[in-house]
């Protein structure tokens, strides 16, 4: 079965931090490019980072940078989000998708979406 996985999400207080994972499964994640995506109840889902498939390429929504981290383990065929400074607004479901490429951080020609992990940032 092709899918995605993403783990690392919980709760956290104003000001933690979370690291999320993205796996893949029948297929080879280390080709493409992977972004990650949120979306908070009542709101659409907003595109939150994305990588190339080789590093070279990464972009980050501006509500995010300088507090996030994409970067991705070809090696391993993982791609991370590291989450720094944590704030209520982050709270949400997240996901990855991968695809053929990044439009700023949004993954282009995605094909295979995870279902995502619950991030909780409270006090």
């Amino acid at each position: 079965q092709l899918q995605l996985k993403e783990s690392g999400g919980g709760l956290v207080q104003p000001g933690g931090s979370l690291r999320l994972t993205c796996v893949a499964s029948g297929f080879t994640l280390n080709v493409r490019a992977v972004g990650w995506f949120r979306q908070a109840p009542g709101k659409k889902r907003e595109e939150v980072a994305c990588i190339d498939s080789i590093g070279g390429s990464i972009a980050y929504r501006d509500s995010v940078k300088g507090r996030f981290t994409i970067s991705r383990d070809n090696a391993e065929d993982k791609v991370y989000l590291q989450m720094n400074s944590l704030e209520p607004e982050d709270t949400a479901v997240y996901s990855c998708a991968a695809g053929d490429g990044c439009v700023s951080a949004r993954v282009g020609g995605t094909d295979y979406w995870g279902q995502g992990t619950q991030v909780t940032v409270s006090s």
